[in-house]
């Protein structure tokens, strides 16, 4: 089984609840199971899209908010979904999460990145590409194609949380 970094877009009030539960329960289950569409799986794609964005320049508030939507923050308090037995990540650091304006001023700042562009940065050969970008195994259709899907998928992630004010908490599982 792979570790993957998953995120799941969620209401505060779903958040609050699952602390809640986690705190009124014995064994400290906050019962996390936020619907499936409303979860991303990134497979490794994180650290390969804030490799490129570095190859290719990106610069100041956008390679930020690449790296947030694929980090998180620590400011939202997770611990009681770091907890044994029922811990979300229990392959991977504390999950993280980002706040509803975080949110919206990522999703805003992941719209006015040109993937398509970075992706012209690294070299053409798929595996010099590779190495310059530290990918260590095969990806299912080609390099970039494979980060421009998952930029793709996270950007409209971020899109559809900032419209619906969900928080989005991240993790690897």
């Amino acid at each position: 089984m792979a570790v993957t970094q998953q995120l799941a877009r969620i209401p505060e009030a779903y958040l609050a609840a699952c602390r809640q539960s986690a705190s009124a329960s014995p064994d400290r289950d906050p019962h996390w199971d936020p619907p499936a569409y409303d979860v991303l799986d990134l497979s490794w794609a994180p650290a390969l899209l804030n490799r490129v964005g570095e190859v290719a320049g990106l610069e100041g508030d956008l390679v930020d908010a690449l790296r947030r939507a694929t980090d998180g923050d620590t400011a939202l308090e997770l611990g009681f979904l770091d907890t044994h037995p029922h811990a979300i990540a229990p392959f991977g650091g504390a999950p993280t999460g980002l706040g509803v304006s975080q949110v919206a001023r990522v999703s805003e700042l992941l719209g006015q990145i040109d993937m398509p562009a970075l992706l012209a940065a690294p070299p053409a050969d798929e595996r010099a590409a590779g190495s310059l970008i530290g990918q260590v195994g095969p990806v299912t259709g080609g390099l970039k194609a494979y980060l421009l899907e998952h930029f793709n998928a996270l950007r409209d992630f971020y899109l559809d949380a900032a419209e619906r004010h969900l928080l989005v908490v991240l993790w690897w599982d």
